[in-house]
């Protein structure tokens, strides 16, 4: 039998043939870009509409005005001309106004409405009789036929019964406005085919960043955890959106490996104890012939079970802070009291040591963070300190260990400096993982997680954790972001 090897499908966006292009533009429709676009689009040629709109508007009313200026002008001329001249001085006039190029139009009619004098022809019937200002059709002959226009005229009764007909035709207004009539429907369509153009082009532009995303996205959902966003350089919200998102796997595949480190510690490093407490057993019930014997070999089982117990402790704790499930209960808090309270219960540790214990600790070191964390902190700090702080070069001379908390630039700065061998700087990152002890450090108590848990804590509170050079001995240092003192009210302070 053959093996049958399904064919994916097609990754969203890419199918091919006719479906596919529909499938394509219906997908680049869709898209978010494609609508705020064609919303800009819509709310641009709206706002060109009223604009146009208000142009032709305007330009038409300036002409009217226009016409009606003149108008004026010359009904008030030939009122002149007839008050000088009388009927005989007005026809003449009119008579020869009417025959120059481009003249506006005229008409005399004697008060029964019989024609006198003008180039108007034709009137619709009653309009002689509403004196004032109206638009109406006129005819005139030109060159034999008769054609009908549009003006815009003014009846003005003569002294004595004669009326006098002023007006301009509005052919020029009327083509001015087919004009500008042609321009808005060109300009409308212009904008709305580059909008268009426009809205196409973003969206596809943006739809196969999209798509990038997705097969990215994709990989990683595949079990690839070391695939990452491609950032275009352009800094736009795409760019934001996958440089968060690359920080976000980046955190994943730092808590992943964790997982994978603290299983294999697990099964490594905790080996070696769960073998030694069965042989310890198995030798009880193999050795042990007096009720004394058996007890001794249940309290050493008891011992090496509380150290296990222990160490699962320490990883649980150190999961959760990496993880960031340890965030509730945070609170405003004195570190530097928390600092000087830890280091009064090391005193007596100090002194059956021969470990001189010295604490410089500033007042109103204000923190936002877990009160109890920081106090682990710290008490792993000092109890690593006194352990390895002894000073082999001199051993006259007894060693101290300083516990510090301070301000510094902003900060909050807790610090444990001894002064035993230190740690070679090629292996001061290495010691913060987990179960990782120095060959000088194998022959004393401990299992390689009290730093391990410190550099947690930190991260937890945003802070950083270092180990320097002491010169001699090592200087363990946690900085920790102070908050601005506005925000943080101390716990002395009373609001009224």
């Amino acid at each position: 039998m053959s093996a049958r090897t399904a064919t994916p499908p097609a990754p969203a966006g890419q199918a091919a043939g006719p479906d596919g292009v529909l499938v394509r533009l219906g997908t680049l429709f869709r898209t978010t870009a494609f609508k705020l676009s064609l919303a800009y689009l819509l709310v641009f040629a709206a706002f060109a509409f009223f604009a146009l709109g208000y142009v032709a508007w305007n330009a038409r009313r300036v002409l009217d005005d226009q016409i009606v200026s003149t108008i004026e002008a010359e009904i008030n001329g030939l009122s002149d001309q007839y008050a000088a001249g009388g009927i005989r001085r007005l026809v003449s006039v009119v008579e020869r106004r009417s025959r120059e190029p481009g003249a506006s139009l005229y008409l005399v009619t004697t008060p029964a409405g019989e024609h006198v004098v003008g180039n108007v022809e034709t009137l619709p019937p009653g309009v002689l009789n509403e004196p004032g200002q109206i638009e109406t059709t006129y005819g005139r002959s030109t060159d034999g036929d008769r054609v009908e226009h549009r003006a815009i005229v003014r009846i003005f009764t003569l002294p004595g019964g004669f009326r006098l007909l002023v007006g301009r035709d509005v052919e020029e207004r009327d083509r001015l406005r087919a004009v500008i009539g042609r321009a808005f429907a060109w300009s409308l369509m212009l904008v709305v085919g580059l909008g268009f153009l426009g809205s196409w082009f973003i969206a596809q532009r943006v739809l196969k960043r999209v798509d990038h995303m997705t097969e990215i996205t994709r990989s990683i959902m595949a079990g690839d955890l070391d695939g990452r966003l491609t950032l275009a350089g352009t800094g736009d919200e795409l760019d934001r959106l996958a440089s968060n998102l690359n920080a976000m796997l980046d955190r994943i595949g730092e808590l992943m490996r964790g997982m994978r480190e603290v299983s294999d510690n697990i099964a490594h490093d905790l080996k070696t104890p769960l073998t030694r407490l069965r042989n310890k057993a198995d030798a009880a019930l193999r050795e042990g012939d007096d009720p004394e014997s058996l007890r001794a070999a249940l309290e050493a089982n008891i011992e090496e079970s509380d150290n296990l117990i222990r160490v699962f402790n320490a990883l649980l704790m150190i999961a959760r802070l990496e993880a960031g499930n340890a965030r509730e209960g945070l609170a405003d808090f004195d570190a530097g009291a928390v600092a000087l309270e830890v280091g009064e219960l090391y005193e007596a540790v100090a002194e059956e040591r021969g470990v001189g214990l010295r604490t410089e600790i500033e007042d109103g070191l204000l923190l936002h963070g877990s009160r109890e964390l920081i106090g682990q902190a710290m008490a792993n700090l000092i109890d690593n300190a006194l352990k390895y702080g002894q000073r082999p070069a001199d051993p006259t001379v007894p060693p101290v260990v300083c516990v510090t908390a301070r301000r510094e630039d902003g900060a909050v700065l807790l610090a444990v400096a001894d002064q035993g061998e230190g740690i070679p700087e090629v292996d001061r990152g290495r010691v913060l993982e987990r179960f990782v002890r120095l060959e000088t450090a194998r022959t004393r108590p401990g299992f390689g997680l009290g730093l391990s848990l410190v550099n947690a804590v930190a991260r937890l509170h945003q802070g950083t954790f270092a180990l320097e050079d002491n010169a001699p001995g090592l200087r363990a240092v946690l900085r920790l972001p102070a908050p601005a003192a506005r925000e943080v009210q101390a716990p002395w302070e009373t609001t009224a």
